[in-house]
Order: structure tokens, then C-alpha cells, then sequence
């Protein structure tokens, strides 16, 4: 769905210069300077059975090839037991601050009153994710830790952070993920689209030695007619530029279940999913892989890089400004 501050993506890693012209993030990948990279994300596992098995028949079959768990959800246990079983998967933690669904609800891990207080449906969000007030940033750093405390209790080792809609608070994530980093003595990295500058510039102003820029991240809209989907993927394959692209998509099967839990609206809803499934799960797919000689990688291996340039500042995860 669609998110905003925990964002990630692309291109150039900015760890200072090496002999002469500096490393581009594909060099640092051990891929040639005009490589062309992409991550495969799918948002949202936990939400229901039907996104999860979606998306792990996904994994299995090579349409995806990073994903991350929403910890509050009904269905985070059945996917934090795969994600234990599979611990090479890439799986990051879709820190989730909202509820957006009108049927089909959850809360928070932990139901201190403090938390409680971000998830009453008229005081952080409309249905379509638009904050409506603003936010402590110490109630949203409780929540997070609490999120992020219960998946590794359950065994996740998480590559990345992304978030979950709008309310992951571009403008105060600052606050929350140098707090994160104190409490848990571990430093966290950072990793900026650069096509966001223009519409978030203070995050032009909080990249630091140890986060990334990488170019761009390419996601469907809920403007965009159903039956386009498939050429706007096709369309963004063939025209893929060199350096590193992540898509963001929602797998689901359109079954009885995704269909009542997404009953109020189309966007991200069951027949939204089932489409995304079906294209990443296609032989056109791999086709355009293969013909465009686009490469898969993830956000373990960009973990991996972006750690030894930055391994005096010990860090741990990927966090993800998103959309």
C-alpha cells in the first residue's frame, strides 16, 4: 500500500570517494557501471493467509525476491514462521502505525495506552491513509520498538525497515530512528530514492555517510485502469535505466477471504493483487528480465555493502524512506 516516511531505494552509495571516480552502488554490487538492478519488494505479508501465500508462492517461483512482514496483522505469526525457516529470504518489517481498512482491523503488538493513542481510526488517518493530526514522535518510537522487539522474539532477522501508508512521518523519523539506534547500540542506514528530493527536501538534508541514494521506485498508483497494469510493468521494464530500481507491489489471490477483508474499495484490494500476482508470476515477466538484462538483487546484499563501507558505525538494518 501505499506508504510514506521509512522509504528506500537506489544508485549511488555515499560512502566517500575511492581512487579516482567514486563507486557507483552497481560497482560496489560487483556489476559493470551501467548495470541495470532491480528489487522485486512485495508490501503488506501478514495482512491475511491469502497475501502470504501469495507471496511466498511468489518467492519460490522467482517473481519476487524481497518482501516485508507487517508485525500487528492477524496472519504475522503464520509468515514470521516461514521467514524463521527461511532465513536467506529478504525480509524486512513494514512498520505498520495504521489500521486503513474499514472490516478488517488490528492494533498494536503491545496494548500500552500510549500506543493505543496512534491507533484510534479518527486521530491518525482516514481510510486512504491521510494523516489527519499530529503524531508524538516518542508515541510512534514506543510503537515501532514494540514491533520490531516481537518479530525478533519470533525469530525474523530483518535485512530493511520500510513503512507502512502515510503516517510513517517523514519529518520525524529522524527522531525515532537515532532513538532506535541508541536503545538497541546498533546504527541504522538509511536508504533515499532520489526522485523523492523534490517533493521531500528536508530528506535531501538528512543523508548522511552511512545511508544510500538510490534512483528511483516504481509502483502502481490507484489512478492507473486495471487493465494498464500490465503494459505500465512491461513499459517500465523496457525502459529501465541503469543503476538500481526497486518495484513495489501486493500479491494476493482474489479468494473469498482477500475479497472481505478489502470488500470497501478497489485500491490494493483482492483483484488489485491477484493481477500484481499474476504478472510476476509470468513467463512475460522473466522474458523482459532476460531480454532487457535487468538483474535481481536485494536489500541483503545492498546491506552487505553499504555495512563494510560503514562497519565502524556497526550497522544493522536498511530503513527505507517509503512512500
Amino acid at each position: 500500500m501505499k506508504r510514506v516516511m521509512l522509504f528506500a531505494v537506489f544508485f549511488a552509495a555515499l560512502c566517500g570517494p575511492s581512487q579516482g571516480q567514486e563507486k557507483t552502488l552497481q560497482e560496489k554490487l560487483g556489476y559493470p557501471r551501467d548495470a541495470r538492478l532491480l528489487i522485486v519488494h512485495a508490501d503488506d505479508l501478514g495482512v491475511t493467509h491469502s497475501v502470504n501465500a501469495a507471496s511466498i508462492k511468489a518467492l519460490e517461483g522467482g517473481g519476487i525476491n524481497s518482501a516485508s512482514l507487517m508485525v500487528p496483522c492477524p496472519w504475522f505469526p503464520e509468515i514470521a514462521d516461514y521467514a524463521k525457516s527461511h532465513a536467506d529470504a529478504d525480509f524486512g518489517l513494514h512498520l505498520t502505525l495504521t489500521s486503513e481498512r474499514v472490516y478488517y482491523r488490528w492494533g498494536p503488538p503491545r496494548r500500552a495506552t500510549r500506543c493505543l493513542r496512534l491507533w484510534m481510526p479518527t486521530d491518525i488517518c482516514t481510510t486512504t491513509g491521510q494523516p489527519k493530526t499530529h503524531i508524538n514522535p516518542r508515541d510512534v518510537e514506543t510503537e515501532i520498538r514494540a514491533q520490531v522487539a516481537r518479530a525478533l522474539a519470533m525469530g525474523i532477522k530483518p535485512t530493511h525497515l520500510d513503512s507502512h501508508q502515510k503516517p510513517a512521518l517523514p519529518n520525524q523519523q529522524g527522531f525515532v530512528r537515532s532513538n532506535l539506534a541508541r536503545r538497541t547500540r546498533k546504527s541504522s542506514s538509511r536508504a533515499y530514492p532520489r526522485n523523492w528530493f523534490a517533493e521531500f527536501p528536508f530528506s535531501k538534508k538528512t543523508v548522511g555517510a552511512n545511508d544510500v541514494v538510490i534512483d528511483q521506485v516504481i509502483t502502481v498508483e490507484p489512478d492507473l485502469a486495471p487493465e494498464s497494469g500490465n503494459d505500465f510493468y512491461s513499459d517500465a521494464l523496457n525502459h529501465l535505466q541503469p543503476g538500481v530500481t526497486e518495484f513495489v507491489i501486493h500479491l494476493a489471490y482474489a479468494d473469498d477471504e482477500m475479497k472481505a477483508a478489502t470488500r470497501e474499495r478497489a485500491t490494493w484490494g483482492a483483484e488489485w493483487r491477484q493481477r500484481d500476482f499474476n504478472f510476476f508470476s509470468s513467463a512475460e515477466f522473466q522474458r523482459l528480465l532476460r531480454d532487457n538484462k535487468i538483474h535481481l538483487i536485494t536489500w541483503r546484499e545492498i546491506g552487505r555493502v553499504m555495512h563494510a563501507d560503514a562497519k565502524r558505525r556497526n550497522s544493522r538494518w536498511t530503513v527505507q524512506l517509503r512512500r
